[in-house]
């Protein structure tokens, strides 16, 4: 069995993430309109796509150092569950974790070694290393292909209703983590406890 999971909103507390007002609190007011356009033109799932460099992407919004920002960010501004590491010990053993995310590459590799995360991973499919986000159906093609997922064979836990019906008319079972108070006619957790529940019955 292969659990394909998710990063932001499920494994991190922060469903969204808080990237842009992390940016605004760090540029005066009079840059506020130019790095209100630089996110209307998409820069971000740009960045999350791997057509710009965590360099790239950060230097564009004017950030003088990219790399001490990015950690600045990921590890003071991102929460990780105090559930997942219990869970993931205990289901790791018995299923093949595969993340399925979608973040900056260097963002998603530095937050799996900072949260001691890649023993866990038998693979990690990022949307900066793919090329493609979900909810595309590419991209849940591409983890079933790439994992061997034959039909019943795949699990996938994410926080966005949108991205687990893509899944669903692939034939992988879905469930939601309900960090977001979202309506779905499938299976519902809460937490990692109620997920490990889930997995067992």
């Amino acid at each position: 069995m292969i659990l394909l999971i998710d990063m932001y909103g499920v494994i991190l507390k922060e469903s969204k993430g808080y990237f842009i007002p992390y940016t605004f609190q760090h540029f005066p007011e009079a840059e506020y309109e130019r790095l209100t356009n630089a996110f209307v033109e998409k820069c971000f799932t740009k960045a999350q796509k791997g057509e710009l460099t965590n360099g790239e992407f950060l230097g564009a919004l004017g950030y003088e150092n990219p790399r001490e920002s990015m950690e600045d960010y990921l590890k003071n501004y991102l929460t990780l569950d105090e559930q997942f590491h219990d869970f993931a010990r205990v289901h790791s053993k018995n299923m093949d974790f595969c993340l399925l995310s979608n973040d900056v590459l260097e963002w998603s590799e530095f937050l799996t070694e900072y949260h001691d995360m890649n023993q866990y991973f038998k693979e990690k499919i990022v949307s900066g290393a793919v090329h493609m986000r979900k909810p595309d159906r590419a991209m849940f093609e591409y983890a079933q292909k790439k994992l061997g997922c034959e039909q019943g064979d795949c699990i996938f836990v994410d926080n966005s209703v949108k991205n687990l019906l893509v899944a669903e008319e692939l034939g992988i079972r879905t469930i939601l983590f309900n960090r977001d108070g979202e309506e779905y006619d499938g299976e519902v957790v809460n937490d990692f406890v109620e997920l490990g529940m889930a997995l067992n019955g």
